[in-house]
C-alpha cells in the first residue's frame, strides 16, 4: 500500500473512532437499535485446503439466507473452505479499516456500493473490471441496470460485483387497517396531507378513538399508524429527494442536507410524532416488534423485512411501495456489493472469484432474503406468488429509486448526520438546527476528502 493511502486509512480510522466516542451514550437519548442480531459466531463451511475468509454486515435474516446459499458452494467446490463473519454494519466499517491497516484484511467482503469510493481511495481494493463480460469475464455486463453498473466504479475503475438492489418500502398490517375501518386494498396516497389523513385514521387510542378525533388520547395509543424509528436517515433521504433536494451539490463540493427541501423532509417526520401523534418517538420503540405485536399499521422498512414478516404468523401483511410525502416519488436504494482486497493473489484470489461467480449464477436463491437480485434476468424470473415483496419493491426502486450517496467521506458524514436526525425526531432540536449542525460537520469531512 502506498504511504499516502496508508496515512489516509489510518486517519479515517481515527476519525471514525472519534465520531463513535462523540456520539451520545445516554439510554434516554439514544435511538432504538436496529432489529438485527449481534455477536454472531463465525460460520465454517467446507474443509478444503484453500481457505478464504469472508466478512459482511448481513446480520439479520438475509444473513441466514446467504449462509444457506453458500452451503452448496463448498459441496460443489470441495477444494475451498470458507469462514463467514457477519458483523453489524457500524462495527464492520471500523474493523475492516483496522484490518487493512494491519495488513490482515479478509479475502472477500460485502459492503454497500456507497463505500466503494472510501475504500478505493485508500488503495486497498482490487480492480476487478476484467471480471465483467465486456472485458472477457464471467459477470454479464448487460444484465444489470445502468444505475447498478455505475455504482461499481470509482474514478473510472471497477471495484465491485453487485449482489442485489435493496431498498425501502412499506409493510402494511391488513388487520390493523380493518380494525380502523380502512380498506387495505385502497390506493396509497400521493401527498403528505393524504398520508397524514391515512395515518390518523389508522392510529387508535385505548378507547378506540382515532387520531383525527377530538377525543383522541395521545398518551394512551393502542395502535400506531406509522413509525419514524427504523433507520430514520433513509426515510429522511427519500423525503429529501421527494421535496426536490440533494445530498451534495452537483459539483460535489457542498453539503446540501440543510436546504429547504431537507428541512421540510425532516419536519414532515417530526410532525408525524409531535403534531399529528401518529408515530411513536424514535427512541425506545422497537418498530419491528411493534409490527409483530399488531400495534403498528404501516411500517416503513426494507426489502430485507420479507423473512421477518413471515415469522409474524398472526399478522396478515403485504408490501407497498415507499411513501410519497413530497411532489416527487423517491425511495432509498442500496447495492450489496462484493469487493476484494488489492493484495489478494494466487489460489485465494481464484477461490474468491469462483465463489462470487457461483453466487452470481445462483442469484435467484438470494431473492429468499427479500432483496432484489442485481441481475435483470433473475428479477424477471421471480414468481409473484413466492416473491411479491421483491417484485413490488424492485419495480418501485427501478422506477424512482435514489442510490445511496457514494463518497470517500461517507461514513464520517453519516456519523455526523445520524445523531442529528435522531435529535430532531426525539424533540431535542428543531429540524433546521439539527440539519444545520449536521451540515457543518459533514462539510468539514467533505472538505478534507476533497483536499486529499
Amino acid at each position: 500500500m502506498k504511504r499516502p493511502a496508508l496515512f489516509g486509512l489510518v486517519l479515517a480510522l481515527i476519525v471514525c473512532m472519534m465520531a463513535l466516542v462523540a456520539m451520545p451514550i445516554s439510554a434516554q437519548d439514544a435511538p432504538a437499535p436496529l432489529p438485527t442480531a449481534t455477536d454472531i459466531p463465525p460460520i465454517e463451511l467446507g474443509t478444503g485446503g484453500t481457505h478464504i475468509s469472508f466478512w459482511n454486515g448481513l446480520t439479520g435474516s438475509d444473513g441466514v439466507t446467504l449462509i444457506d446459499m453458500l452451503a452448496p458452494f463448498t459441496a460443489e467446490h470441495p477444494e475451498v473452505s470458507v469462514t463467514i463473519e457477519q458483523i453489524p454494519w457500524g462495527t464492520l466499517y471500523t474493523k475492516l479499516q483496522a484490518a487493512f491497516v494491519a495488513g490482515q484484511p479478509p479475502d472477500a467482503i460485502i459492503l454497500h456500493s456507497a463505500e466503494i469510493p472510501q475504500f478505493a481511495s485508500y488503495g486497498v481494493l482490487k480492480d476487478i473490471g476484467s471480471w465483467y463480460s465486456d472485458q472477457g469475464g464471467f459477470f454479464p455486463t448487460d444484465d444489470i441496470s445502468p444505475i447498478t453498473r455505475a455504482g461499481m466504479d470509482y474514478q473510472g475503475v471497477t471495484y465491485g460485483i453487485p449482489l442485489d438492489n435493496h431498498g425501502r418500502g412499506l409493510w402494511i398490517n391488513k388487520d390493523a387497517f380493518e380494525k380502523a375501518g380502512v380498506d387495505p386494498e385502497m390506493e396509497p396516497p400521493t401527498t403528505y396531507e393524504g398520508w397524514v389523513e391515512l395515518f390518523q385514521q389508522l392510529t387508535l387510542d385505548t378507547n378506540g378513538n382515532n387520531a383525527a378525533s377530538p377525543d383522541f388520547d395521545p398518551e394512551n395509543v393502542a395502535q400506531w399508524g406509522f413509525t419514524v424509528g427504523e433507520w430514520a436517515r433513509v426515510n429522511w433521504y427519500a423525503g429529501l429527494f421527494q421535496n426536490g433536494g440533494t445530498f451534495i451539490s452537483e459539483d460535489g463540493k457542498t453539503v446540501t442536507v440543510n436546504s429547504e427541501a431537507g428541512v421540510t423532509a425532516l419536519q414532515q417526520l417530526v410532525d408525524l410524532v409531535y403534531k399529528y401523534h401518529v408515530s411513536p418517538q424514535e427512541a425506545g420503540f422497537d418498530t419491528w416488534q411493534g409490527f409483530g405485536a399488531g400495534t403498528v399499521a404501516i411500517l416503513p422498512t426494507g426489502t430485507w423485512f420479507r423473512n421477518q414478516a413471515a415469522t409474524f404468523s398472526d399478522i396478515d401483511s403485504e408490501a407497498w411501495p415507499n411513501f410519497q410525502f413530497g411532489p416527487n416519488k423517491a425511495a432509498y436504494v442500496g447495492i450489496h456489493t462484493w469487493m476484494v482486497p488489492g493484495s489478494l493473489e494466487g489460489d485465494k484470489l481464484t477461490a474468491v472469484q469462483t465463489l462470487i461467480e457461483w453466487v452470481s449464477n445462483n442469484q435467484k436463491g438470494w431473492a429468499a432474503s427479500g432483496q432484489v437480485p442485481a441481475r435483470l434476468s433473475v428479477q424477471a424470473e421471480l414468481d409473484p406468488t413466492t416473491y411479491p415483496s421483491n417484485i413490488v419493491l424492485g419495480q418501485s426502486m427501478a422506477e424512482y429509486g435514489v442510490l445511496d450517496y457514494g463518497s470517500t467521506a461517507i461514513q464520517e458524514m453519516y456519523a455526523a448526520l445520524d445523531p442529528e436526525i435522531s435529535a430532531a425526531l426525539n424533540n431535542q432540536k428543531t429540524a433546521q438546527q439539527a440539519l444545520d449542525d449536521a451540515a457543518a460537520r459533514m462539510q468539514q469531512a467533505l472538505d478534507r476528502a476533497n483536499a486529499g
